[in-house]
């Protein structure tokens, strides 16, 4: 297990660094910069002298090595654009705002996705079943803009009844909630549609199984032959899917928080981009990109703590 953690983390270091790289190379080889709109209007000695502050007047192999020194350090650098504000603090400011928006639309996306996958594996064959398949496939299908766009259309436009745009900007974490209904609607279809259809492939594998056959023969119930054996063993790939579903949630949703103008991460991260402002770019997919790496590389622990059947390469079966 140690040999099998230690290798798993030298490649998630390496890993790292490939995004790294890619990110820098692909921003570098973009035209422009971040000063170039700021910088045509001012003397030239002005325009060098910000050039030389940012070091956007090295060549591209000087910046990339200051670049990774700085990686190494958890230094990200100052923001181009927006003076003063670092990677840390926009981290800190805009995190809790994606983050509450991301767990309500996990919880009550995986909750009713949970639900619908019971039903549909329940009612396997009739009207119940085709019906739940038929809105996964639409709600995975349809991308989550256009079901914002559609949400804000009606229920904010049309009918009224929800604030069009916004965030609440008191009591972040629980207040404000009639800004955030649309937009954790508008994300949560896809838990919804994944979930459903994950846990009813999963509880149709089980109820085949030679332990499932041997409990209906014992003459227990159908409803506790599901509780009991079904459902149980049902759940081991939901467990192993739920921190790749957390971490999703709190990174920020770029499409839905730039349609409600929700000052989350999502938006300001597509506004860097957009805006060609370097730090900031690298230093968020970085850190997102580690987010993401550690929970799979806990995903991999989990399987085998929740399912004995599985074991580490090496290990006896």
């Amino acid at each position: 297990m140690l040999t099998f953690i230690a290798r798993r983390f030298v490649v998630m270091l390496f890993t790292l660094f490939i995004i790294a790289t890619a990110t820098f190379f692909l921003l570098a080889a973009t035209p422009g910069d971040a000063l170039t709109s700021r910088v045509e209007r001012l003397p030239d000695q002005v325009a060098e002298r910000l050039y030389a502050r940012y070091g956007l007047d090295r060549p591209v192999m000087e910046r990339y090595v200051m670049t990774m020194k700085g990686l190494l350090k958890g230094d990200f650098g100052e923001s181009i654009v927006f003076q003063g504000q670092t990677v840390q603090s926009i981290i800190a400011e805009k995190g809790p705002i994606s983050a509450r928006l991301g767990i309500q639309q996990m919880l009550l996306g995986v909750s009713l996705g949970l639900l619908l996958g019971i039903l549909a594996a329940v009612k396997k064959g009739t009207i119940w079943d085709y019906m739940v398949v038929g809105l996964s496939i639409l709600l995975i299908s349809v991308p989550n803009l256009i079901f914002a766009l559609a949400l804000q259309q009606i229920f904010a436009g049309n009918l009224k009844l929800f604030p069009v745009i916004g965030w609440p900007t008191t009591n972040i974490w629980f207040g404000g909630w009639e800004y955030t209904v649309l937009p954790t609607l508008a994300g949560c279809f896809g838990y919804i549609a994944s979930y459903a259809r994950l846990l009813k492939a999963s509880m149709l594998d089980v109820v085949n199984q030679d332990y499932v056959l041997t409990a209906e023969s014992k003459g227990l119930s159908r409803g506790e032959v599901i509780r009991h054996h079904v459902l149980r063993n049902s759940f081991i790939p939901i467990v192993t899917n739920l921190p790749m579903s957390i971490a999703m949630c709190i990174t920020g949703s770029f499409f839905i928080e730039s349609v409600f103008s929700i000052p989350g991460l999502g938006l300001y991260y597509v506004n860097a981009v957009a805006s060609q402002d370097v730090s900031i770019v690298m230093g968020e997919t970085v850190i997102l990109s580690a987010i993401y790496i550690v929970v799979v590389f806990i995903t991999d622990i989990l399987y085998t703590v929740v399912d004995p059947r599985i074991r580490i390469a090496g290990g006896k079966k």
